[in-house]
């Protein structure tokens, strides 16, 4: 029986009495129909990507290069740094070519992008409400504009669950790029807000130690750390019982993951036994802080049953200098996302792991000296794997790039469509908050992009 059971949980007799599964069904209980996803991968090109120069292609707007921009766009019209300023047409710096059998529209600058062509669905009509970074942000990962409110991968924790026993649900790993304005993201882009806190996204660092005190101090064996996490949890189990706090549990469940991750972390980071190849594929040799190796750190997450990885590259903030920057902003990312989508296929993994590229918003069509300004009424992001069409292109902006006037996709209509495809009905997956139905797609009308889908 011992034996059986050392078995089922590996970490049984490793210095912990209680050594509770962490693996959890969550609050949903059953699914709401039938999921084409199992976790999501969200690689979010921080700074505001220009989709003028990565997926949507104008060549109107070349043809208007340094001419006044119509008044019939602009008139009215939010702008973040050009508003009072004479706004003339910016040319796309950059060519665009049509890959694979599909024939997808991708910028030159992403040829290994190019090389998975036929895996992407890119989506030219995205719309967001926040023409700032933070608030851009806080709204893409949370579906609000208040700070506070919890992340998608905070939901999608609470609602199911987390396959893995030995790690967070919710992972974020950053990196940071070379030649663009790297604008800062703060913690709270991945906070779990009203619901428990156990749900909250668990940063790791790409160098050194990858959570802070993963190791124990000298002198501390792990038998000994583990009649530390015993003891004190016992003393949380006396205390909960006295005053009934929730957060007490999640406490409890916090030391014994952590106690988990003690051993769990250090062996997914060390990623020696890769095989060459696969290190060659992605680019990197792992553990150098670049986006590259979070992809593969991504994959290694993925595989053991981590529910939401979010990876941030910090740097597409091009309001200047743009023809020379974006493409060497678009190489710190394209291998490594080219050979994440690879290496999930080879794997058999991405038909049911969600991918999802872009950014907070996208670029002027007007030019801001030799860049672009922050831009919200059209700009692009592509999906792949988990249940999405690939090889196709949905939506459109105007020939100019401004606004999206085609099957337009809402921040919202992303969040109920991401939903969808892990099995949940975005209208039923609600939780009680100062007397309202909180939801991640919000109170305004949310849809699930059915075109898109399988």
């Amino acid at each position: 029986m011992t034996a059986l059971a050392s078995l089922i949980d590996p970490t049984m007799g490793n210095g912990a009495e209680d050594q509770s599964d962490l693996r959890t069904t969550g609050h949903l209980g059953h699914l709401h129909h039938v999921p084409k996803a199992k976790r999501v991968i969200f690689l979010c090109q921080a700074g505001g990507m220009s989709h003028l120069e990565t997926f949507d292609h104008k060549p109107k707007l070349a043809e208007l290069h340094d001419k006044p921009m119509p008044d019939s766009y602009t008139k009215g019209q939010p702008i973040a740094q050009l508003q009072g300023k004479q706004l003339k047409c910016f040319a796309p710096q950059h060519a665009f070519k049509k890959y694979g059998d599909s024939g997808n529209e991708i910028c030159s600058i992403f040829p290994k992008l190019g090389e998975v062509a036929d895996e992407l669905c890119i989506v030219r009509s995205m719309r967001t409400e926040a023409i700032n970074h933070d608030p851009a942000h806080t709204f893409m990962n949370t579906g609000s504009l208040i700070s506070g409110r919890p992340a998608m991968g905070s939901w999608l924790t609470y609602g199911l669950g987390n396959e893995a026993n030995d790690l967070p649900g919710f992972v974020v790993l950053t990196s940071l790029g070379r030649h663009g304005q790297a604008q800062p993201i703060a913690a709270r882009q991945w906070h779990s807000g009203f619901l428990p806190s156990r749900h909250q996204g668990v940063e790791f660092r790409s160098t050194g130690d990858p959570v802070l005190y993963v190791t124990n101090p000298k002198g501390v064996s792990r038998k000994k750390q583990g009649q530390i996490v015993d003891a004190i949890n016992e003393l949380n189990r006396l205390q909960f019982e006295k005053v009934k706090d929730p957060e007490i549990k999640t406490r409890i469940a916090q030391y014994e993951l952590a106690y988990k991750m003690q051993a769990s972390v250090p062996e997914l980071m060390d990623v020696s036994k890769e095989p060459q190849h696969v290190l060659d594929m992605y680019g990197t040799k792992g553990a150098d802080g670049s986006f590259a190796a979070n992809c593969l750190l991504a994959r290694r997450l993925a595989e053991r049953g981590v529910r939401f990885i979010q990876l941030y590259h910090r740097g597409w903030d091009h309001h200047g200098g743009i023809k020379n920057s974006i493409p060497k902003t678009a190489a710190e990312v394209d291998q490594g996302t080219a050979a994440l989508i690879k290496d999930l296929k080879k794997r058999d993994m991405l038909k049911d792991t969600l991918i999802i590229f872009g950014g907070e918003f996208g670029r002027t069509p007007m030019a801001q000296g030799n860049g672009r300004d922050h831009h919200i009424k059209g700009f692009s992001h592509f999906m792949c794997g988990g249940g999405v069409k690939p090889g196709i292109t949905h939506g459109q902006t105007d020939e100019l790039g401004y606004n999206a006037v085609e099957d337009v996709v809402s921040v919202h209509d992303m969040h109920a469509t991401l939903l969808h495809l892990l099995g949940v009905d975005h209208n039923r997956f609600t939780y009680k908050f100062q007397g309202l139905d909180m939801r991640l797609t919000g109170v305004e009308e949310a849809q699930v992009v059915k075109k898109i889908l399988l």
